[in-house]
């Protein structure tokens, strides 16, 4: 079967872009890529089919159609998918904040880290959710793009603020509004995965690096500098060094940044562009400065005190896993009631300490420093309020723009 390019399927570029990102880009970010290097890959391009090939078309539902008789009261349960290691672990494998809420509400959950990627997790539950069925799923993490899809196939069940109270009130700024779901309306962030500029300063003989400027212009880094594959994290970095804002982007400003980037490229200032494979070349000094993710950059610094990272004045772009109820959920109110205990400071405070990414919860910070004071410290986890002021999130994308987009970059990387 031919592939559809309609509103809803992916473009060449796009599945070239999804490739990368799987094999090493931000969906393959270190933690979890360390347990599913073994074989995510090959599933992964099977998945790619479900987005781009043969694909059930949108079926074209209402929120009315996603809903569905709640058992949450008569069915004291709730099944939760998410990645592999994105959840605090201890003895014997157990999940201590999942066995404090089971304690505490009887609730049984069902907790399966199945989601090796965006797009084979997708690919496993669209059928169900194009015929309008359960995916057997009450909770789901998926990162940004995806929930954004999603959302707009009409997939995902729409929250009830009045069962988050917690969620509502600590729901960090930042993370509020997004254009892709409105008020949060059918999701919540799990944590927040952003991108800024790392540097070696035996590399750069002890010069900072704060800037994409100067990874694009300095001659001293000449052969040196290294580039994100994820188009938004280094199209994002661009525009907002050239006093262009991502939530706003248009296509020429799109083209300016590519222009920019294609220039420092052509002239050698680049060595390559990499996925999260920047780590080792980072740490021997090969790359000397580059664009990084937060989640990596705390493992690197731990074991080599000569890796900085800097916030740029003109900001730094992140991206979000989210979490969200399936159409036809059995147990929503269940589920409800597990996102509005995870933005309990307390619980929000052991997921961080674990997983180290961007804490998405207010008032965090007195409870994670009870854990760990460096973590409540490290503006990697809590960004301060300059830093989070600094933040951005490239704007959501018509199928057809993004293919055009991922078409340009993919000329400018030779993807």
């Amino acid at each position: 079967m031919e592939a559809r390019h309609g509103p809803e399927s992916l473009s060449p570029p796009q599945i070239a872009a999804m490739r990368r990102s799987m094999t090493s880009g931000r969906m393959a970010l270190t933690r979890r890529s360390l347990l599913r290097a073994g074989g995510a890959g090959a599933v992964a391009v099977g998945g790619l089919g479900a987005l781009g090939g043969c694909g059930i078309p949108p079926a074209g539902r209402t929120e009315a159609d996603n809903a569905s008789d709640d058992h949450s009261a008569e069915e004291k349960r709730l099944a939760f998918s998410n990645w592999t290691e994105y959840m605090d672990t201890g003895k014997g494998g157990r999940h201590p904040t999942l066995d404090a809420f089971q304690r505490r509400t009887g609730i049984k959950v069902k907790y399966t880290e199945d989601i090796n990627d965006n797009v084979e997790f997708f690919g496993k539950i669209k059928p169900q959710l194009a015929a309008g069925q359960d995916t057997g799923r009450d909770l789901i993490c998926v990162t940004d793009w995806l929930a954004a899809r999603m959302i707009r196939l009409g997939w995902i069940q729409p929250l009830d603020p009045a069962q988050l109270p917690h969620a509502y009130t600590n729901l960090a700024k930042p993370f509020r509004t997004p254009d892709w779901d409105p008020g949060r309306a059918h999701s919540y962030p799990w944590t927040g995965i952003p991108a800024v500029i790392a540097y070696n300063k035996k590399a750069t003989g002890g010069r900072k690096v704060t800037s994409v400027s100067q990874l694009l212009d300095d001659p001293k880094l000449k052969g040196r500098v290294g580039l994100l594959t994820e188009m938004r994290d280094t199209v994002g970095l661009t525009l907002l060094d050239m006093g262009k804002n991502p939530e706003t982007v248009t296509a020429d400003d799109y083209d300016a940044a590519i222009a920019r980037l294609q220039k420092a490229s052509d002239r050698g200032q680049v060595r390559r562009f990499t996925g999260n494979d920047y780590t080792g070349d980072l740490t021997k000094g090969d790359i000397a400065a580059c664009m990084a993710w937060a989640g990596d950059l705390i493992q690197l610094q731990s074991d080599n005190p000569e890796i900085e990272f800097a916030i740029p004045d003109a900001g730094y772009m992140t991206a979000t896993d989210n979490l969200l109820v399936p159409s036809k959920a059995r147990h929503k109110r269940n589920a409800e009631r597990l996102i509005d205990y995870f933005y309990e400071p307390k619980v929000a405070a052991k997921i961080a300490a674990y997983i180290n990414y961007v804490c998405p919860v207010d008032g965090v910070r007195e409870e994670l420093a009870k854990i760990d004071k460096a973590l409540a410290d490290n503006p990697l986890i809590l960004p301060d309020e300059e830093m989070a002021a600094k933040s951005h999130s490239f704007r959501s994308l018509s199928s057809k723009e993004e293919a055009a987009f991922e078409d340009k970059f993919a000329k400018l990387t030779g993807a």
